[in-house]
């Protein structure tokens, strides 16, 4: 039986579900209407970049190159700003939809790329207590299902919870003979012929019919699939029976080196957010609108050291930056308990130093925007969490 339901779920993939989705054999879930995305920034976002204060002059004097930046920075609350090619994010904030939370990071002062992530998915307090993540036990307590975009279940998704996967693919369309012979195969196994139907049921569905398209051109590398990517998650976000919870990650954000320069790598990734997510938003307000019921949180594993190293880049660091956005968000300022730039005032003299705790912004999305039990989340989504407060995002 084993070996018959992995050689039908490498079916399931690599034909009777091409191009159209791959999904796994998760059943379908319950759960109110709220809708919830999870977006990792893996490598370490520069907050100081993403969000810089221009007018400061404690900000000048401890950036020095990195202060001076490729165009006009768009500007926040006080003396905040955001970088000068987040133009749709920029818009988002200007429309109250888009909020920032400066000098913010996890419990965790180290500067490990793996266990900081492993500390952001799991949800623990300290690397590798955890072996499933927060957002997937969530989902579980309260019997809804999630999404990852992508061929593997991440961690912070992992669980006892209903999550299914989609990533693109450039094969042909099955027959409708091969697609016959599958079902008739499945016939008789619950799980298999379920997720069959699911996948068949959402390939028919018209506010879908762009997928097969966009996937099989298959160009632009890896920008356009993170652009892609986010259009799917807000179509699958946006049916009647989709998922609750969909994540998505953009990677490379770790910049040691040249990372002013305007073509350099941090330059276009920042160009990607901004483009990702815009098309998430547009994905989240169409045919079916969804936007005004969603949470977005942006979040990246630690943030950089404040002041350039010998390569005009920067190291890793502790405090960093987040954003949270979508129709559900009481956004247009900027969520900041400022500690400061000079030496002084930086975590070992040389991080920004964190002020608001990170898992603050996952437990307002789990029990003010989910609506998941409090108690649930003290004691088996965020162990270790239960003196961290929710903070005032959420429209009322």
């Amino acid at each position: 039986m084993t070996a018959r339901r992995e050689f039908m779920r490498t079916m399931l993939s690599s034909a009777a579900l091409a191009p159209w989705s791959q999904l796994s054999l998760a059943g379908q879930g319950r759960g109110d209407d709220a809708r919830f995305v999870l977006l990792i920034l893996r490598g370490g976002l520069d907050g100081l970049t993403a969000v810089p204060l221009p007018g400061d002059s404690q900000f000048v004097a401890a950036r020095g190159p990195l202060a001076q930046l490729p165009a006009a920075a768009l500007p926040l609350d006080g003396p905040f700003a955001l970088h000068p090619w987040l133009t749709e994010m920029h818009a988002m904030y200007r429309r109250q939809e888009l909020l920032v939370v400066h000098a913010t990071g996890l419990p965790y002062r180290e500067r490990s790329h793996f266990d900081a992530q492993q500390l952001l998915e799991s949800g623990g307090t300290r690397p590798h207590e955890l072996a499933t993540g927060w957002l997937g036990r969530a989902l579980a307590a309260n019997g809804r299902k999630g999404m990852a975009l992508q061929t593997a279940v991440p961690l912070v998704m992992r669980g006892p919870g209903e999550i299914d996967t989609w990533a693109p693919s450039a094969l042909p369309d099955p027959s409708v003979d091969l697609v016959l012979r599958v079902q008739r195969l499945y016939r008789n196994d619950p799980a298999l012929a379920q997720a069959l139907e699911r996948a068949r049921a959402l390939r028919a569905d018209p506010a879908m019919g762009d997928a097969v398209e966009a996937n099989a051109m298959g160009g632009g590398g890896a920008r356009a699939q993170a652009v892609s990517l986010a259009r799917r998650a807000g179509e699958f976000l946006s049916l009647p029976e989709g998922p609750q919870a969909a994540v998505l990650e953009i990677g490379g954000w770790d910049s040691h080196a040249n990372q002013a320069l305007p073509q350099g790598a941090l330059s276009n990734n920042l160009k990607l957010l901004d483009e990702t997510l815009a098309a998430l938003r547009e994905s989240l307000s169409g045919t079916r609108p969804a936007w005004s019921r969603t949470m977005v949180l942006v979040v990246t594993e630690f943030g950089r050291e404040v002041a350039v190293n010998g390569t005009q880049g920067t190291d890793h660091g502790t405090g960093g930056v987040a954003f949270v956005l979508g129709g559900a968000v009481r956004g247009g300022r900027v969520l900041a308990d400022w500690p400061g730039l000079a030496s002084k005032d930086r975590f070992e003299g040389r991080d920004l130093r964190i002020t608001t705790d990170l898992r603050a912004l996952i437990k307002t999305a789990l029990t003010d925007h989910l609506r998941i039990a409090r108690t649930t989340i003290d004691a088996s989504v965020l162990p270790g969490a239960a003196s961290v407060r929710t903070l005032d995002v959420l429209r009322a």
